[in-house]
């Protein structure tokens, strides 16, 4: 397994495992974020009202799985102080995880640029479910690698 600082541009990486969205975590996620719309919580409205007949993760969580996501496809790096998110260029919720479906994230490292604190890293996307092999999101995540080589009082 390759560090960050290995990648090449266009390479692509995969996540070995799929993680299942349990209902739990849909729970726990609505409980961090105050979002407790119906959709995500009440299985019997879902089954009667809902187009997807199942309560569905949020958008936000599945995006918030990228990092451990990627954490699985990234050796650690002795070079490497810290990571830290930088944001997120585009994000796009293109099919809902349901309860009990499981995803995989694929990277592609599309650029990397010199920053004074490190190296900023910008990475493709994309969710996939186990389900319909269809992604579930796709975007471009943003990270900077803070060297250890690296000091703000250079």
């Amino acid at each position: 397994m390759k560090t960050l600082l290995d990648l090449s541009i266009g390479e692509k990486l995969e996540q070995p495992e799929w993680l299942m969205v349990t209902q739990d975590m849909i729970n726990q996620f609505a409980d961090a974020t105050g979002d407790h719309q119906w959709i995500h919580l009440d299985t019997a409205r879902c089954e009667q009202e809902s187009p997807f007949k199942s309560t569905i993760a949020h958008g936000f969580l599945s995006a918030s799985l990228m990092p451990k996501a990627f954490a699985e496809v990234i050796a650690p790096s002795d070079m490497i102080a810290s990571m830290i998110n930088y944001g997120i260029d585009k994000l796009r919720f293109l099919e809902p995880v349901k309860s009990n479906d499981s995803i995989k994230y694929q990277f592609s490292l599309v650029e990397v640029t010199e920053k004074p604190q490190g190296k900023l890293f910008k990475v493709d996307a994309s969710c996939l479910l186990k389900s319909s092999g269809n992604p579930a999101l796709v975007g471009s995540f943003l990270m900077l690698a803070v060297l250890n080589n690296t000091s703000p009082h250079r």
